[in-house]
């Protein structure tokens, strides 16, 4: 569900909160930088109070005391910021949220840093995100958060980078009893009908020439779709598409997975909701270079008409593959996104975003992101807005040694390593999706690890992240 708490800006911070403001949120960081504002007047020295709870000023931590209101009280929070940096004002914009639930209003003054308020009301935001289904939510978001001494357009790019976020986790959190490929392409038209954009889907015989879509959904009662989402600002620099994996369900189909590992496979589609959000927001961030996003969506499930292990598949544009493994379904979909963006979308640039391998996962934990690249300067780009936004990669090695562990004996080449060795998950299906980028600067992101967070840190909740939105649009921005 879209965020709930209204984000808004007040004036100087010499102004002070509302006077009806009963809980106000005042910076502290690791030296003397508490702000001198006449009305947070408390009981005893700030110097003292910190020091009496050995507090250090480090981002999300939170010191909360009292202060005469009206001839009554009002609750204050001491919150630290740490050494200001984007990633711990976001961190300290959820602690203060957190703590906020429940409650009508929350002023937040804004540290004097520059840059301060996009990234306090982004994490603000994002930590106040929740998903349930039915009435039994526990502590409520705040409703409104006042942000005391900010600047407006900060606090309109945090908060448009929260919503584009959420709008991903609300589509990884939707189950996959309602989110049917046909549900998730339904939800991208309203997106491009909002945003400005052209969509187009494709459906039923449409999609007789994508054979890894087609494959992978046979044997589903729900029948995959293709989207497309276009955006094209004035005098574009430059032509980048973005490609999603959009499994609402993966079985694992007839190479099955234990059931542990099918309890949170409705989260398959986190890099085609990445790209649906990030493209939702284009506009609102005066992105300069046009941009089409590719969702290739289908469930990967079982019945007598599922694909089987063994069976060729005829790929967009031609090629053939060897189904050895019917659990590496992303990559095939995926192929077909790809081979359509190179025959007949001339990019510039093409990235590619799914929760591909647990490989990745397994290498990188649940924080960082895989990546693979073509091109150093796509790579660099990427990294350097994930490090900006907290949405972290790792550059990992496409090893050119290992291709020949793909080769088929009766197709163009196979969709998993032919010995079934278990070795290099990561790579060799980075490797497999080269074949189809048709040599252009190319990016792919697995984000299998971070897409999904067992539980609440930072600005992140738990259940399904957004991961990939926010570096998405720093790079586009960029």
């Amino acid at each position: 569900m879209p965020i709930e708490t209204t984000p808004v800006l007040s004036g100087p911070r010499t102004a002070g909160p509302a006077p009806e403001a009963d809980l106000v949120a005042v910076p502290f960081g690791p030296g003397p930088t508490l702000p001198a504002v006449p009305w947070a007047e408390l009981p005893v020295p700030a110097d003292a109070l910190l020091a009496q709870y050995e507090a250090k000023g480090e981002p999300g931590e939170v010191v909360e005391t009292t202060a005469p209101r009206d001839g009554g009280l009002r609750r204050v929070l001491l919150y630290g910021v740490g050494d200001g940096s984007p990633g711990a004002l976001r961190r300290a914009g959820a602690a203060v949220a957190r703590r906020a639930r429940r409650r009508a209003s929350l002023s937040v003054v804004v540290p004097t840093v520059e840059g301060a308020t996009a990234p306090l009301v982004e994490g603000a935001l994002l930590a106040s995100y929740s998903f349930t289904i039915g009435d039994g939510r526990a502590g409520k978001p705040v409703r409104e958060i006042v942000f005391v001494g900010g600047d407006e357009r900060e606090l309109r790019r945090g908060e448009a980078l929260a919503r584009a976020t959420a709008l991903a986790r609300d589509l990884v959190n939707t189950p996959a009893s309602v989110k049917t490929p046909a549900w998730l392409a339904d939800r991208a038209v309203e997106v491009a009908a909002g945003a400005g954009l052209d969509v187009r889907v494709w459906a039923g015989p449409e999609l007789d020439e994508f054979g890894g879509i087609r494959a992978v959904g046979q044997g589903s009662v729900n029948p995959p779709r293709l989207v497309r989402l276009s955006y094209t600002p004035e005098n574009p620099r430059a032509h980048v598409v973005l490609a999603g994996k959009g499994i609402t369900f993966d079985s694992g189909g007839l190479s099955l997975k234990p059931t542990e590992g099918m309890k949170t496979m409705k989260t398959d589609m986190a890099g085609g909701a990445a790209v649906i959000a990030a493209m939702s927001a284009l506009a609102d961030f005066e992105v300069p270079v046009r941009v089409t996003g590719l969702v290739a969506c289908a469930e990967n499930s079982i019945s007598g008409s599922a694909q089987r292990p063994g069976d060729v598949i005829r790929q967009y544009g031609g090629r053939t593959v060897e189904v050895l493994n019917t659990d590496a379904e992303g990559r095939l979909v995926l192929a077909d996104a790809l081979a359509y963006a190179d025959a007949e979308l001339d990019p510039d640039v093409v990235i590619d975003v799914a929760t591909l391998t647990g490989a990745a996962k397994i290498a990188l934990g649940p924080a960082i992101a895989a990546l693979y690249s073509t091109d150093e300067e796509l790579a660099a780009g990427l990294a350097g807005a994930g490090e900006a936004t907290g949405e972290r990669l790792w550059r990992m090695p496409l090893v050119d040694d290992y291709r020949a562990m793909l080769d088929s004996d009766v197709a163009d080449l196979a969709n998993v390593d032919r010995a079934m060795s278990g070795s290099a998950g990561s790579i060799l299906a980075a490797l497999f999706l080269r074949e189809f980028a048709g040599g252009r600067p190319w990016a792919h992101l697995d984000i299998a690890g971070p897409a999904r967070a067992g539980s609440d840190e930072g600005e992140i909740t738990k259940g399904g992240t957004g991961f990939g939105v926010r570096l998405l649009l720093r790079y586009l921005t960029a």
